[in-house]
C-alpha cells in the first residue's frame, strides 16, 4: 500500500513524551557527569529520556561522543573521534552498580578509525559489568564494524545477553539515511553473530516516517527474520534539528500495531512497535 507524504506534516497530538524532570532524572544526570560518561539518551536526543531516566535506566555510549559517520537521521556529534578511554568499562560498570541495574544496555558511536571498530572495548565493558554486578544482563547495540567478522567474534566471545544491531531503514533509502553503511552488510553481520553464538538472541530496529512504504517495512522485517533475528523494534523517526532529514509522515498507532502483528506472524519472539519506540526501549521486557 502506498502512503501519502506531506512535505511538512504536523506533529500529532498523541506523539508526546515525558518531560526530563524529577529527582531520579537529576540524580542520574549527576552520576553520568561525575563518572564522565556519555549516554545515547542525551547524545542522540532520545524522546524517551525523561521517562527512562526517571525509571533509573539509561543506555551508556562508549568510545567517546564523536561519530566517524554522518548519517542523515542521527543527532550524535560528528567529527574527529576521541582517544579510546581504557578506563571507561570500569566507570560504566560503576554507574550500573550505582543504579542497581539488572539489565544494562551499552552502545557506541561508529569508530571507523579503529581496526576493530571498538569491539574490544565492548567486550571489556560486558566483562566489567558482569564482574561488578554478577547476574546483571547486558545488551549491546553495536555498529557494523565495517563487516569485520573478527570484531563481531570478539564481542560474542564476551557473551552478551542480547546482540543488537540496527538495520535502521529500508534498503531503498540507505543512501540518504545511513551514509557509510550497507543494508546487506548489516544483515550479514546479524546472521554471523547468530551463527557463532546460536543461543544469544539477536535484535534489530527500524525507523519509519522517512518515505518508506508499509510493504517495504514488512519486507525489511522479512529480511531480518531470514537472517535469524529474534527481536525487532519499530519507531517513528523524529527530526533532531533542521539540519537533519525531514519527517515525511507520522505513522499512526494503528499502523504500528499492524507492523507488530506482521512481525510476530513472521516468527519474531518479541516486537516493540510504537511512535516513541527506540532500540533500547523496554529492552529488559523484550528478553
Amino acid at each position: 500500500m502506498l502512503v501519502s507524504i506531506d512535505p511538512k506534516p504536523k506533529r500529532p497530538e498523541w506523539l508526546r513524551a515525558q518531560a526530563p524532570v524529577g529527582d531520579n532524572f537529576r540524580q542520574l544526570k549527576s552520576l553520568v557527569e561525575r563518572l564522565q560518561l556519555h549516554t545515547v539518551c542525551e547524545s542522540a536526543a532520545c524522546p524517551n529520556l525523561g521517562e527512562c531516566w526517571n525509571q533509573r535506566t539509561a543506555t551508556f555510549m562508549i568510545l567517546g561522543n564523536f561519530c566517524t559517520r554522518r548519517c542523515g537521521f542521527c543527532a550524535v556529534q560528528k567529527g574527529e573521534p576521541l582517544e579510546v578511554d581504557l578506563d571507561e568499562p570500569r566507570r560504566v560498570a560503576e554507574a550500573c552498580a550505582a543504579l542497581d541495574l539488572r539489565y544494562a544496555v551499552i552502545t557506541s558511536v561508529n569508530r571507523d578509525d579503529r581496526k576493530d571498530g571498538g569491539a574490544s572495548l565492548f567486550a571489556a565493558t560486558i566483562r566489567a559489568i558482569r564482574e561488578r554486578i554478577p547476574g546483571c544482563r547486558v545488551e549491546v547495540l553495536i555498529p557494523d564494524f565495517q563487516g569485520s567478522r573478527e570484531a563481531m567474534a570478539a564481542v560474542m566471545d564476551a557473551r552478551p545477553d542480547v546482540l543488537n544491531h540496527n538495520i535502521e531503514t529500508v534498503p531503498r533509502l540507505y543512501k540518504q539515511v545511513r551514509l557509510g553503511a550497507r543494508y546487506e552488510r548489516s544483515l550479514e553481520m546479524l546472521a554471523y553473530a547468530k551463527s557463532i553464538a546460536p543461543g544469544i538472541p539477536t535484535k534489530s530496529g527500524v525507523m519509519v516516517g522517512l518515505g518508506e512504504t508499509n510493504e517495504e517495512v514488512v519486507d525489511t522485517l522479512r529480511d531480518l527474520r531470514a537472517h535469524h533475528v529474534d527481536i525487532a523494534t519499530i519507531g517513528q523517526y523524529l527530526r533532531p534539528t533542521p539540519a537533519h532529514l525531514p519527517v515525511l509522515r507520522y505513522v499512526t498507532p494503528a499502523e504500528f500495531a499492524a507492523y507488530k502483528s506482521e512481525g510476530l506472524a513472521l516468527g519474531f519472539t518479541h516486537i516493540e512497535s510504537g511512535p516513541l519506540v527506540r532500540s533500547s526501549y523496554h529492552a529488559a521486557e523484550a528478553l
